[in-house]
């Protein structure tokens, strides 16, 4: 969705706003195609995902995926007035949080489970079948 307001806002600007907006290294680069990358001009790549194969870490890790994202869409409609990026934004934003509370009741029914006093001592996705580390 992110990619298709940038596509919109974007696909008809002439060479003189391009470089009026300070976009045309990007131009150089991408034309006028989307091509994802943080607002520092950082590529995305598979090093964005994190997994380590353990339920707690991959679910906390989650979380804190869905607050950056939502930092982001609140950084965005601090700076921007048209309605019609504001208005996906809002929706967007509304769904890292829910997404944010998902991703906690999924963490609190795995602690749960885990018959554990020490959450942070096993993996329990790997230790549970085989020895406990010590």
């Amino acid at each position: 969705m992110v990619s298709t307001i940038v596509h919109q806002l974007t696909k008809d600007m002439t060479i003189e706003q391009i470089k009026e907006a300070g976009l045309e290294t990007h131009f150089v680069d991408h034309t006028a195609g989307v091509y994802p990358q943080a607002a520092a001009g950082f590529p995305f790549d598979a090093l964005s995902f994190a997994s380590k194969g353990d339920a707690i870490t991959d679910l906390i890790e989650d979380m804190a995926a869905e607050q950056k994202t939502r930092t982001t869409y609140d950084n965005i409609l601090r700076m921007v007035d048209d309605p019609d990026v504001i208005d996906p934004m809002r929706y967007l934003r509304e769904r890292e949080v829910v997404h944010f509370q998902r991703f906690g009741e999924a963490l609190r029914v795995v602690q749960d489970n885990l018959n554990s006093k020490n959450f942070y001592a096993i993996n329990p996705e790997f230790d549970l079948r085989a020895k406990p580390c010590k």
